[in-house]
């Protein structure tokens, strides 16, 4: 066989030249580094450039937008005048709302005040205080000194009352009223941090810094790390622009400067070491080629002699692609086998254990189990077929994604088994359904109360898979057997208790000895309490509900499966919906809406009977009202002609209201309301109004009454309130109506 691996192996090292050549490379790099060093300097000039001009721009728009607004806002110069502000308080609070507007339009503005020379007075956003209880008050008298500087201030501390945290800011301040007036004084305060933060935004630490000093050369702040050495250790600095509105002085700088200078001293060393370095790699791939490709021959002498005992063609390929495919298709095989073995498994650990379940006959039954690894530890255990539901299962599959519940589904066995090993006891789970699975729990045969053990078991999952697994399961428990051959009927007791959830209510562990005898139940008896509630109905005297309550009692107390309740109360739903469409196809139509049909449905979403009688009691109140009101409607159309005429004759009455007339005619003030409403479409309020107000135009018009009389003969306490009503109704007041001459409308609905 050629040795084309030998060369291949040769080549795949030449790698480590071209990391030598890179050495050489770098050699070349150097020089161009110095190139690129003075396009560095020259970008941060640039930088820097930028970061002072716009500061500078900042503060002369600062400037220019404070100065725009006193021009332009008459406020400021009525502020000035003490005898003004005096008269009128909203100067002060307007000034000081500008100012509160002007501070808030520029983050880098930390306050403006304003200082009245007449009075000594300063208003801030805050409001008006006198010039001794501010604490900037030596700064106004250095100001007052020297009127004419037009220059920012140095840096210095501010605060406006002697409690206050000091700020640093740099300060300017302009006279009053522009431009040259001698009344006061406008400050405007730049916080010093915000100017900080704004100049470290616009450069990177990790490439350049810059350093701000003030016009003595002091250090103001830096964008350089918080554990920087000294200059030469961070960098030198390359550039160095003055701000002439500040006086301050920006020095920057590459962070990395010295890399340049490092490289540059060490290109000699450089030219030597990679010399060097070609050499000994050259002898380096020689020798490690040879060293690392005997294993390889060995492992190709032996694939060569696999190949002849298989009568295999003659391998003229490529070593290291023999070898991988040998590799792999004995990592296939391999995989393969284990998967066929596995999946073998299952599917008869399955089918054994539906054929336990459905009281298939089986032979060899503990050989099996152990060939299996299902056989119980112990010996003549008792057993006992568990049905696990997940509750809610739709809720279950929207809140989780199909490849989530798959994940679930086999956490929860895993979790179930081993909780079952905890407890001592034996456990064997299988999924029977998309939503349910069933379990085998073997219990000690010397164990007093097996069942207990078994709900104690299942109460522990339960909480251990609502707290960690977010949804809530089910256990239905059937009988103890101490045969496998007898599990059909254990599992026929779990899926008998599973049919009565609803009776069983909230309870997540059921047991089928808790279920009572068939035989105690009497079905005649919900058919009287079906047609006693029916009648009830009719009544209209709200008795129907506690033949409600009755009904879902005795279903509670005869444990009735679902299927049975669901046929109760479609039974008394019949009964009641043949009494209602004899009066109204409305009211039955209402009463067999889209809802109740889903509750009746063997898919219904309630969860157990109380939450069933819930839906049907909120449903049927609705229906009640609706009948009620349909019952009443017949008789109110007498009743309202009476209330309308009382109300005609007494509505100059200033008590006259819905509770007198629910005392007068014996109805609620609601009912009275809703009569009213209906009727006239108008409500009752509206309807005394229109009665008074038409009263009023005839007496206003008709004699020289007082409007205090006027609005008491109409029912008003008071002229103040009769007037606000007469100019929301009529459009005018009850003088000018007078004064107008206005004729009132005759006309009375």
């Amino acid at each position: 066989m050629k040795k084309n691996w030998y060369r291949r192996m040769l080549l795949s090292y030449f790698p480590i030249f071209f990391v030598t050549m890179a050495v050489l490379i770098f050699i070349f790099i150097i020089v161009v580094s110095d190139i690129s060093y003075k396009q560095t300097v020259k970008a941060d000039r640039i930088t820097t450039d930028y970061v002072v001009g716009r500061l500078s721009s900042s503060l002369k728009g600062i400037e220019l937008d404070v100065l725009k607004e006193i021009e332009k806002n008459k406020r400021y110069e009525d502020f000035l005048n003490v005898a003004l502000t005096e008269q009128n308080s909203q100067i002060i609070i307007d000034v000081a709302g500008s100012l509160r507007e002007l501070v808030a339009s520029d983050s880098l503005i930390h306050s403006i005040y304003i200082y009245r020379i007449q009075d000594e007075k300063v208003l801030t956003r805050s409001g008006l205080v006198d010039s001794d209880r501010f604490a900037d008050r030596s700064f106004i008298e250095q100001a007052l000194i020297r009127l004419d500087t037009r220059s920012w201030s140095p840096i210095r501390s501010y605060r406006e009352f002697g409690l206050d945290q000091e700020k640093q800011v740099v300060s300017m301040y302009k006279r009053e009223p522009l431009p040259f007036g001698n009344d006061g004084l406008v400050v405007i305060n730049i916080d010093v941090y915000a100017v900080e933060q704004m100049i470290r935004s616009m450069n990177s630490n990790e490439v350049s810094f810059l350093d701000v000093r003030d016009a003595s050369g002091e250090l103001l702040f830096s964008t350089r790390s918080a554990d920087a050495g000294k200059d030469d250790q961070q960098g030198k600095v390359v550039n160095r622009i003055t701000l002439d509105l500040l006086g301050w002085q920006f020095e920057s700088g590459i962070a990395a400067g010295h890399l340049f200078l490092w490289v540059s001293l060490i290109s000699y060393i450089w030219v030597v070491i990679g010399i060097v370095t070609v050499v000994l790699a050259l002898i380096y791939i020689v020798f490690i080629t040879k060293r690392n490709y005997k294993p390889i021959r060995t492992m190709m002498s032996r694939i060569e002699s696999l190949h002849e005992r298989e009568d295999a063609p003659s391998l003229n390929r490529d070593e290291m692609a023999l070898i991988d495919q040998t590799l792999e298709n004995l990592i296939r095989q391999a995989a393969d086998f284990e998967k066929q073995q596995r999946e073998n498994l299952l599917v008869s650990r399955r089918q054994l254990f539906y054929d336990i379940m459905l009281g298939e006959k089986l032979s060899r039954l503990d050989e099996r189990l152990k060939k299996l690894g299902v056989h119980p530890d112990m010996e003549d255990p008792q057993l006992a077929f568990v049905v696990v539901e997940i509750r809610n299962y739709h809720d279950f599959r929207s809140t989780f994604s199909e490849r989530d519940q798959r994940t679930l589904k086999f956490a929860l066995t895993n979790v179930l088994q081993e909780l079952a090993q905890m407890e001592g006891m034996y456990c064997w789970a299988e999924w029977v359904a998309e939503e349910r699975m069933g379990m085998i729990v073997g219990v000690s045969n010397s164990h007093s109360s097996a069942l207990h053990h078994i709900k104690g078991f299942a109460d522990k999952g339960r909480e251990w898979v609502e707290q960690h697994l977010r949804f809530s399961l089910l256990f239905c428990i059937g009988q103890l057997e101490v045969d496998w051959q007898h599990m059909k009927r254990s599992y026929k007791a779990a899926e008998d208790v599973l049919q009565h959830k609803l009776s069983l209510g909230k309870e997540a562990i059921m047991i089928s000895e808790d279920l009572p005898e068939a035989s105690d139940r009497r079905w005649y008896e919900y058919v009287l309490i079906s047609s006693e509630l029916v009648k009830e109905f009719r009544h209209l005297d709200g008795e129907w509900r506690n033949c409600m309550e009755r009904l879902f009692e005795q279903m509670k107390k005869d444990c009735l499966k679902d299927e049975d309740i669901r046929t109760v109360l479609q039974m008394m739903m019949d009964m009641l919906g043949y009494e209602l469409s004899s009066m109204s196809d409305d009211l039955y139509g209402h009463l067999k809406n889209p809802k109740m049909v889903t509750q009746l449905n063997a898919d219904g979403t309630a969860g157990s009977l109380e939450d069933l009688k819930a839906c049907y009691f909120e449903h049927l109140t609705e229906v009640y009202r609706l009948y009620v009101a349909h019952s009443e409607t017949k008789n109110h159309r007498a009743m309202i002609g009476e209330i309308k005429a009382y109300i005609e004759e007494n509505f100059e009455n200033p008590d006259l209201s819905l509770k007198h007339l629910s005392d007068r005619f014996h109805i609620s003030p609601k009912y009275a309301s809703y009569l009213f409403k209906e009727e006239f479409n108008l409500k009752f309020v509206d309807f005394i109004v229109k009665l008074r107000m038409e009263r009023a135009q005839q007496l206003l018009a008709e004699t020289n009454e007082t409007i205090q009389n006027i609005s008491t003969q109409v029912g008003y306490a008071n002229s103040i309130t009769f007037g606000r009503v007469f100019k929301r109704v009529v459009g005018v007041t009850p003088g000018e109506y007078r004064r107008l001459k206005i004729r009132p409308d005759k006309t009375r609905h």
